[in-house]
């Protein structure tokens, strides 16, 4: 055994009995309440202790509360969320369920207006190509369609059938540039035809220099084409312009919204054939 090593051990011996001499000398010395020394700072170094612990416990337990706390907070939003968008789309389908019921209750009051025979369709298609407006409807000719059938719907004139299948019919609407129908103003009885502009606008053409149109008169069907019965809604004038004393340019706002279009009626009452254009 080296000199180092004895050293060494007789130090920790003597560090030991030292030690252990001072917690002798404690358990003897007393505080001015009568406790012993050694007691009191045992007490006061667990207390500690316990302080530290109870303080990073507690801390613990708060964080992991409010954590809990906090993903309540998330499953609750969450839900709400959840609650809401379904909310919406419940708006959504009884605003579309009440539009629908409207437009259904405009057909019925206009067939129960109109002293024709008609019969009730919906649109399910659109032309392809805007050089040719036209629409096609879930009826044909084992509905009774024909060519040449009116097409109305609660706002106004839509159009005419130029062709129909079984279950179904191709409509040609007013505002294509190749229709056209024969029209009056409502407040002068000014006559003139109406014609399609592939724009989703109206002209009023072949109108007397001396007739009487202004701007938001009212233009109705006149019935003298042989298509479109007599009566019905075209739209209003939207501007007038005159040159040389004529009528250069009129044209017409549509009363129907065609890009909206879902019910239609379909008047069933072809004109005589001696009306009819060829």
């Amino acid at each position: 055994m080296s000199i180092l090593d004895i050293r060494q051990r007789t130090g920790y011996l003597f560090l030991a009995v030292t030690l252990a001499h001072v917690i002798l000398i404690s358990t003897q010395v007393t505080t001015q309440r009568g406790v012993p020394l050694l007691e009191e700072l045992v007490f006061g170094a667990f207390a500690e202790v316990q302080r530290v612990a109870t303080a990073v416990f507690g801390g613990i337990r708060n964080g992991y509360s409010e954590y809990v706390a906090l993903q309540d907070v998330r499953a609750d939003n969450e839900r709400l969320r959840t609650e809401l968008a379904q909310l919406r789309i419940r708006l959504q389908q009884e605003q579309e369920a009440a539009s629908q019921t409207r437009t259904l209750r405009g057909l019925l009051d206009l067939r129960q207006r109109v002293a024709l025979d008609t019969v009730a369709a919906s649109v399910i298609g659109g032309g392809a190509s805007p050089d040719f407006r036209t629409i096609t409807i879930d009826i044909g000719t084992r509905a009774g369609l024909a060519n040449d059938m009116a097409v109305v719907a609660p706002e106004g004139v839509v159009g005419r059938v130029i062709g129909a299948s079984a279950l179904a019919a191709k409509v040609q609407l007013l505002i294509d540039r190749n229709a056209a129908a024969g029209v009056v103003d409502e407040r002068s009885r000014a006559q003139g035809i109406i014609v399609g502009m592939g724009t989703g606008e109206l002209q009023l053409t072949y109108v007397s220099g001396t007739a009487d149109v202004k701007t938001g008169d009212t233009v109705v069907t006149s019935g003298i084409d042989g298509l479109y019965p007599k009566g019905f809604v075209v739209g209003q004038v939207e501007s007038v312009q005159r040159s040389a004393g004529e009528y250069s340019l009129v044209r017409v706002r549509p009363s129907v919204d065609f890009s909206s279009l879902e019910n239609v009626l379909v008047v069933t009452t072809l004109p005589a054939k001696g009306d009819r254009p060829e």
